[in-house]
């Protein structure tokens, strides 16, 4: 009968990550099935690339869907805290989200850390102070 050898490490349980506030945790969630979607990823990275707040008219030009299936992607891009939104009149105006986009980039970076939720801590601080 062999016994085999156990490379150093095996079998140890792994650190278990920080507590992740059950707040981040919904908004995380929301932030990765909005731009899960390729649609949404798409309309996004158009309105992360414009350096003004884009029509949702001019939005929906570059994509073959209807102004309504437009308006409920943009929707939820807004719900998720990555885009804003402005009223113009009867148009709706859209924006990449800076506030949103830097809580979204921290909280990402903080899933890598360790021991620490220091880009959490970032994160909180960017919500309240934009």
């Amino acid at each position: 009968m062999s016994t085999r050898l156990r490379l150093a490490g095996c079998c140890d349980a792994p650190t278990a990550p920080p507590p992740l506030p059950e707040a981040d945790r919904e908004r995380l969630t929301a932030a990765f099935r909005a731009l899960g979607d390729p649609t949404r990823l798409e309309m996004f990275r158009l309105l992360a690339a414009q350096e003004a707040p884009v029509c949702a008219c001019d939005v929906g030009a570059g994509f073959e869907l209807s102004q309504p299936t437009i308006s409920h992607h943009l929707r939820i891009l807004r719900e998720a805290g990555l885009v804003t939104a402005e009223k113009r009149g009867v148009w709706a105006w859209y924006a990449a989200d800076p506030r949103g986009l830097a809580w979204f980039r921290a909280m990402v970076d903080d899933l890598g850390e360790p021991t620490t939720h220091r880009a959490g801590e970032e994160a909180h601080r960017l919500a309240k102070t934009g």
